[in-house]
C-alpha cells in the first residue's frame, strides 16, 4: 500500500466520520467548552467561539431526526418562495409609484435639468435598486420553486444551479459597498 492509498484511506474514514451528526456535535461541543475555558466568561473573541457554536449544536441537534428535518426544510423552501412572490408583487407596486412620481417630476424640469436634479437622481437611483431586487426576487422564485421539484420536467436540477449562481452573484453585488462621490476641487 502506498502512501496515497493510506492517505486516502484515512481520508475516506475522516469523510465518514464528519458525515455522522453526532460526530459534528461532539466536534463543536469540544470546541464550544475549550473557548468556554479559555475566555473564562469574559467578553472577546473566545466567547463569541463559545456562544456561536452553542447556536451550531443546536441546530444539529435539531437536524438528528431526518425526517422532521426533511419536513423542515420543505416547510421553510415553501415560506421562501411565498417570501419572493410577495416581494416579487412589492418590488413591481414600487416600481410603479417610482415611475410614476418620476414621470410628474420630469415635467416640472427641463431635459437637460434632470441630470442635475438631486431629487430627480435619488428616485432614478432607488428605481435602479428596486428593479435589480425584482429581478433578484424573480429569479429566487424559480429556484423555490427548483428546490421544491414543482415543475421538474421545467426547472432542472441545472436550471435550478444556474438562477441560483445568478443570484448568489446580485447578493454579492448588492452587499458592495457604494463608492463615495469624489467631490470637484
Amino acid at each position: 500500500m502506498t502512501a496515497l492509498d493510506v492517505s486516502r484511506a484515512e481520508l475516506a474514514l475522516l469523510v465518514a466520520y464528519l458525515n455522522k451528526a453526532e460526530a459534528r456535535d461532539k466536534i463543536c461541543r469540544a470546541i464550544q467548552y475549550g473557548s468556554k475555558f479559555v475566555s473564562n466568561g469574559e467578553p472577546g473573541t473566545a466567547q463569541n467561539v463559545d456562544k456561536s457554536t452553542s447556536l451550531a449544536r443546536k441546530v444539529f441537534r435539531l437536524f438528528k431526526n431526518k425526517e422532521r428535518a426533511e419536513l423542515i426544510g420543505r416547510i421553510s423552501l415553501f415560506c421562501w418562495l411565498g417570501s419572493n412572490i410577495c416581494s416579487t408583487i412589492i418590488e413591481l407596486a414600487e416600481l410603479g409609484r417610482l415611475s410614476a412620481s418620476m414621470k410628474k417630476l420630469e415635467k416640472t424640469l427641463k431635459e437637460n435639468d434632470k441630470t442635475k436634479n438631486e431629487q430627480y437622481l435619488e428616485k432614478a437611483k432607488k428605481s435602479k435598486e428596486r428593479s435589480l431586487a425584482l429581478v433578484k426576487a424573480s429569479i429566487d422564485t424559480v429556484v423555490a420553486v427548483g428546490l421544491l421539484q414543482l415543475a421538474p420536467g421545467k426547472v432542472t436540477p441545472r436550471v435550478t444551479g444556474g438562477f441560483g449562481f445568478v443570484s448568489s452573484l446580485i447578493s454579492c453585488y448588492q452587499l458592495l459597498p457604494s463608492r463615495e462621490k469624489s467631490k470637484p476641487s
